[in-house]
């Protein structure tokens, strides 16, 4: 059973180049759906596309130009190999990051698994749309949406002008 709707529409972007040719299941993916799904999110668009920052960076672009979603959660393409592109691609199309976010997950799943220092996932906003880089398994989406979950939705809001931070 889903939680009350919170409205929002959600994009979810596989980088895999596995994925990408029908080799690999989308796993990542399946499970930010469940996740988002069971936080009230609509999934509106699910993608795959290669590890090549071009195509990442068209599809981020075509996603928040659109008007159609307000959340973009990528996953893969964030750890040391060279093939891992989806933070510099990300970073050519926001319009200003939002370093909380993935600061926040790298620090609190740094308990669970000493691995997580060497995520670059990024976040930032796009034509009023957030974007946030998520790692490419299954436990590490778990274990990041966490942690961020709670502010998405304000964030959003601040994001889309619907709402102000209370003053002081």
């Amino acid at each position: 059973m889903s939680r009350e709707r919170v409205g929002f529409t959600l994009a979810i972007l596989t980088i895999s180049d596995a994925g990408s040719k029908g080799e690999r299941d989308d796993t990542s993916g399946d499970t930010i759906s469940r996740i988002m799904s069971f936080e009230g999110f609509e999934v509106v668009s699910r993608n795959i596309v290669p590890d090549e920052k071009d195509d990442i960076s068209a599809k981020i672009i075509e996603l928040c130009d659109s008007g159609d979603v307000d959340l973009v959660l990528t996953t893969g393409g964030t750890g040391l190999s060279p093939r891992d592109v989806t933070p510099e691609a990300t970073r050519t199309v926001i319009e200003y990051e939002v370093p909380g976010i993935p600061e926040a997950m790298r620090a609190q799943t740094l308990n669970k698994t000493p691995m997580s220092m060497l995520s670059r996932a990024v976040a930032g906003l796009r034509s009023g749309c957030l974007v946030v880089n998520l790692p490419g398994s299954p436990s590490g989406v778990r274990q990041t949406l966490e942690v961020v979950i709670s502010a998405i939705p304000h964030a959003i809001e601040i994001a889309k002008g619907r709402r102000v931070h209370p003053t002081q």
